[in-house]
């Protein structure tokens, strides 16, 4: 953990300077981070990461050359114990799902209050992992870890849906489940439906959270 003496290193990538200035001003403000480096496109981000070998890189996804979601690949790649946060716009799954396979640790949306940012990259530090809380999601709640449970102590959910849950977290697709599990895509849906009403997830997005709670991709 973090300290006065050993505060949190963060490397910022983000084309835009502005962009940068204020996040630094931000980390550069707490008592237990400080910015190391700052990058201005993916290469920069990468060759940064390799030799620094911050605590936490903080990455736009959207940058000219390479992109965050390349850069982010690289870094992981040369220097898995880094941990990557994606800072972004896009709030959808497609771009959720590809920073996850990536190996990022958080992924925080730039329209998000300050302190999203700074609680990211606090428990990143620590080895967890943190998803924005206003990624848009219908569900009128959202399970806790451990809430995989019946009160007696049993499963709520089948080691079957529990696996279509993982791959669909992971953003395989119906048909692909279907063909890794070999059984049919009518199979995989029953599942995915049964497991999304006993847990009351409502959507993909849903699905991501209740996987990053569970722990199942960590390993990823």
């Amino acid at each position: 953990m973090a300290t006065a003496v050993h505060p949190i290193r963060v490397l910022l990538a983000d084309d835009h300077e502005t962009v940068r200035q204020g996040l630094k001003l931000l980390v550069d403000g707490q008592r237990d981070m400080t910015v190391v480096a700052e990058a201005a496109d993916g290469h920069a981000a990468v060759r940064w990461a390799q030799e620094l070998e911050p605590d936490v890189v903080v990455m736009d996804v959207s940058m000219p050359g390479m992109n965050g979601l390349r850069a982010t690949r690289a870094i992981k790649q040369a220097r898995p114990h880094v941990a990557v946060i994606s800072l972004t716009r896009h709030g959808d799954d497609a771009y959720l799902q590809e920073m996850l396979r990536a190996g990022v640790s958080g992924y925080v949306l730039k329209q998000s209050p300050s302190t999203e940012l700074l609680d990211a990259i606090r428990a990143v530090a620590e080895g967890r992992q943190h998803l924005d809380v206003n990624l848009p999601h219908t569900g009128s709640g959202f399970p806790v870890r451990g809430s995989d449970k019946t009160g007696d102590g049993r499963p709520a959910i089948t080691e079957r849906e529990t696996e279509v849950l993982r791959l669909l977290a992971w953003g395989h697709s119906n048909k692909e489940i279907a063909a890794r599990l070999d059984v049919s895509v009518k199979t995989v849906e029953v599942h995915k439906a049964n497991a999304s009403r006993k847990l009351s997830l409502r959507g993909r997005i849903d699905i991501v959270r209740y996987a990053l709670l569970q722990g199942w991709l960590q390993d990823g």
